[in-house]
């Protein structure tokens, strides 16, 4: 199954990314003529990538069109849509016509952890996107949101009303969203400090090295798979990527993982699990089967006995704390495991219960 937010993911921002383009572009009209100084982080971006990150509403392909109609000036000049960007360049532009149509409202259910006047907190379904991608306008955390709540951000655009950051589609568990621009852009600049702090459980497979280490390396899209990441040297695109990670519990052929990342890289986790040679259960993308069944832990069950015991990555996101972007009070929240999670650490528990002692240093 193809991840729509896995797919052309250098153009896809990280987590910790994700709202600040948006923050530092004004909310206008069509047409208005616009101008833009780049950043040091926008440093070799293609100028057709900036203009979308800095507007998300409006698709890439609109801003190619208004770049060769000669509607968008670099340093005074026409540019070609290929055109890498240097340090302090200054961009004229006017946005396109016509921006991306908005999500429509969908009735699908919300576990909601907390709401007040300026944000809420869900504990995301597994098999939910967050926001439309390509193929997929519908079913989304996006459309939900815009279906129950009157009130939301719109600085990211039309297609992430309150958004402020991302879980995988089969990733489930605590996620926030902000119900105006200002609330928005104080959440996301948390995480851009990354003073927000994330934990996360998973079962793995195997047994892992370590009770706990914080591992550091670099990712980037995979050269073989584009829909993967991969760990790799330094360098071109690939970004800093860490996690701390604790064994919670061993059992025999599985560990019960405590993850906390410190960066917000797309795919993360799952890439440094599979990297430590440990990869999620049941994460296709990463590990290569879909799913875990009963019979994966009893040798030689009768068929009529067998069960599927999860059907997607066994990775949730169990804590979020951050400060509250106006009473500036820590808030901590937890989301319980959802059935299937719960349903696969019982098995694990129960039929490969026999403690396994760590490799020795």
């Amino acid at each position: 199954m193809n991840d729509p937010e896995a797919s052309e993911l250098e153009d896809v921002p990280e987590e910790e990314e994700l709202l600040q383009d948006a923050a530092d572009a004004p909310a206008v009209e069509s047409f208005t003529e616009l101008r833009a100084t780049v950043e040091p982080r926008a440093h070799g971006w293609r100028i057709d990538h900036y203009l979308t990150r800095l507007h998300f509403n409006f698709s890439r392909a609109a801003f190619q069109r208004e770049i060769e109609l000669g509607q968008v000036l670099l340093n005074g000049l026409p540019v070609k849509t290929s055109r890498k960007l240097r340090l302090n360049d200054v961009i004229d532009y006017r946005l396109p016509a016509e921006p991306d149509q908005s999500v429509p409202p969908e009735d699908i259910p919300l576990d909601v952890l907390y709401e007040d006047e300026h944000l809420l907190v869900i504990n995301k379904q597994a098999n939910l996107i967050v926001h439309p991608g390509r193929g997929h306008w519908s079913g989304t955390l996006a459309g939900a949101l815009q279906y129950h709540f009157n009130k939301l951000s719109n600085v990211a655009g039309q297609h992430r009303p309150g958004i402020v950051h991302r879980l995988d589609r089969d990733t489930s568990g605590v996620l926030v969203a902000a119900k105006d621009n200002t609330i928005h852009n104080r959440l996301s600049k948390q995480f851009e400090q990354r003073t927000v702090e994330k934990e996360y459980r998973a079962l793995v497979w195997g047994n892992v090295q370590f009770d706990r280490d914080y591992l550091e390396t670099f990712v980037r899209v995979s050269h073989r798979n584009r829909e993967r990441m991969m760990v790799c040297v330094e360098g071109d695109n690939a970004r800093h990527a860490a996690t701390f990670y604790e064994a919670l519990e061993r059992h025999r052929g599985f560990c019960w993982m405590r993850l906390c990342p410190q960066t917000g890289r797309t795919h993360q986790l799952r890439v440094h699990m599979h990297h430590l040679g440990n990869p999620i259960v049941a994460d296709k993308l990463y590990e290569g089967k879909n799913c875990l069944r009963l019979s994966d832990l009893i040798g030689e069950l009768p068929e009529d006995q067998d069960e599927t015991l999860i059907e997607r990555q066994a990775l949730h996101a169990y804590k979020l704390a951050f400060d509250h972007p106006v009473s500036g009070q820590r808030m901590n929240f937890e989301a319980p495991l959802p059935a299937d999670i719960q349903r696969a650490l019982t098995a694990v528990r129960t039929h490969r219960a026999k403690p396994v002692t760590p490799p020795k240093r």
